[in-house]
């Protein structure tokens, strides 16, 4: 059966991103899709960048007050006129089969599905150790989308796809700025919508650029799982829990080392540096990035694991925004 295919993206204050994903989304070699673009209250707009690509693309631009990326990915769904809808963020760029391989999934019976991330040649070392990081089993476990996974996958909001029946079901996205993703996959599951992870329907994800953002980030990410967790008991597992318990060991250590004037308290966080070092070098071919990788995964564990603890101190619960 043939499916319209709309793919919705909020925007804020990126119009340099927009130029970049809309000329990627320009080069598909199957066009026939709507885009949904979805300013959410920028003071810096990218109205003028889809002008650009209006003789292009079939572009439907929207412009609402800021409300967070959930609520403007929710105003594009309602907007959208398509039965598919493709959720992608606006730092993404993406490859030029993409669409043509997703219209081949869907006349196999696709109706939700996640894809990975990846990097481009193009992209700064900060941006490949940091993708690095968030990507590799070594780091993450496989949770967002690694061949490996010691954890269930859930797709994210920066690369996924769903039926507008499941929309219309289950809802949009709630109002939380992160974790708003998982809490969809999970309602879908709830529901009985199986997701795929298709390798082949990758994005390259430009993330974050300095190490303050990037902390940040994952310190949000980090006290969004324990909401997460009470909203759906039972979905936090052990490997959720690893980078709290890095973070904490690391502080022993830290102060043992310290108190007894004997560094060997370090070995084993030492031990892991090299080995997220020599497989981020070998990945990348690039010694800076293997060097940076390992700052950026120290960032995430510990950026991460203070959030998750905070969280369980605090007895952080979900509050919708009004």
């Amino acid at each position: 059966m043939h499916q319209d295919i709309s793919v919705i993206i909020p925007i804020y204050n990126r119009p340099g991103e927009a130029a970049e994903l809309l000329e990627s989304l320009s080069k598909q070699t199957d066009r026939d899709f709507e885009l949904v673009m979805v300013e959410d209250g920028s003071s810096i707009p990218c109205k003028s960048v889809c002008d650009r690509f209006a003789d292009q693309l079939r572009i439907s631009y929207y412009f609402k007050e800021n409300g967070g990326p959930g609520k403007a990915r929710n105003y594009g769904m309602a907007k959208a006129k398509g039965d598919f809808f493709v959720i992608l963020d606006s730092d993404c760029i993406i490859p030029a089969h993409y669409i043509a391989t997703l219209k081949n999934q869907l006349k196999e019976g696709l109706r939700f599905y996640g894809g990975p991330d990846d990097t481009l040649p193009t992209f700064t070392l900060m941006q490949k150790a940091v993708n690095y990081t968030m990507t590799a089993f070594i780091t993450t476990g496989g949770i967002r989308g690694g061949k490996k996974k010691v954890a269930k996958y859930f797709p994210r909001s920066f690369n996924m796809g769903f039926v507008k029946e499941m929309y219309d079901r289950i809802g949009g996205f709630i109002d939380m700025y992160y974790g708003e993703d998982l809490d969809f996959s999970m309602r879908a599951i709830d529901h009985g919508y199986q997701p795929v992870l298709i390798p082949s329907l990758y994005v390259f994800h430009k993330r974050r650029t300095s190490f303050r953002s990037f902390s940040r980030q994952v310190y949000r990410m980090g006290y969004a799982r324990i909401i997460i967790s009470k909203l759906h008991p039972g979905s936090l597992k052990l490997p959720h829990a690893a980078p709290a318990v890095f973070f904490i060991a690391l502080l022993a250590c830290l102060f043992l080392s310290l108190l007894t004037i004997n560094i060997w308290w370090m070995a084993p966080f030492a031990c892991y540096a090299v080995m997220v070092f020599l497989d981020a070098t070998l990945r990348n071919r690039s010694l800076t990035v293997g060097i940076l990788a390992v700052v950026a995964a120290f960032t995430q564990h510990c950026s991460y694991g203070y959030g998750f603890v905070k969280a369980i101190i605090t007895g952080a619960k979900f509050k919708a925004k009004s």
